[in-house]
């Protein structure tokens, strides 16, 4: 059985090299710490919050996130298509999510505040209700994902084929309305 760890701080470490002990995380902060390449697969964070850490391409295989919260922090090239989905529940705010892999997730209601989003994959997800408040969205890919609802107001380089995606009720701003008719090649003028 893993050890209960609860409210704790860790500052400034680096699990680069060394992983992170194996264990139930509960109402913990990690903040400036490392873990790019590294390992938290198998790991169980609950109300927990990341502040200026780096998970760069590190391996969260059947991870659990419940309630957790990353903020200034560098998370490229994650896949957190390979956690445990159950009770998923992240927020995400002035984080770099370039090139992370979010495929057939329910993102219900999602809130993505003043991230960087480029390359994501969101692939047959379920965004319904999502909020992308100022993200830079460049090359995100949405195939075959519920877009029901989704607030994209205020992002930018939005880029999604509405024949492939179900977008009924979706936000957009006239500044971002070109990205929908992209896939025709047509010239839009202000």
């Amino acid at each position: 059985m893993e050890k209960l760890i609860l409210d704790k701080t860790f500052k400034g470490e680096n699990y680069t090299a060394t992983r992170l002990r194996r264990a139930e995380y509960e109402n913990c902060i990690f903040e400036g710490c490392d873990f790019s390449k590294g390992y938290l697969d198998n790991q169980i964070f609950l109300e927990c919050e990341f502040i200026d850490c780096n998970l760069s391409n590190t391996n969260i295989v059947n991870t659990t996130f419940k309630e957790v919260k990353f903020s200034h922090s560098k998370l490229m090239g994650l896949a957190f298509n390979t956690c445990n989905s159950f009770l998923m529940d992240l927020s995400f705010f002035d984080c770099n999510l370039s090139f992370t892999i979010f495929t057939d997730l329910k993102l219900t209601g999602q809130l993505f505040m003043t991230c960087k989003l480029e390359e994501a994959d969101f692939g047959d997800c379920d965004l319904s209700n999502a909020k992308f408040d100022e993200c830079n969205l460049e090359r995100a890919v949405f195939s075959r994902t519920n877009l029901q609802k989704t607030d994209f107001s205020s992002a930018t380089n939005v880029s999604l084929d509405p024949e492939n995606n179900t977008m009924t009720g979706a936000i957009f701003s006239t500044d971002n309305l070109s990205g929908l008719l992209q896939k025709y090649k047509i010239k839009i003028l202000k």
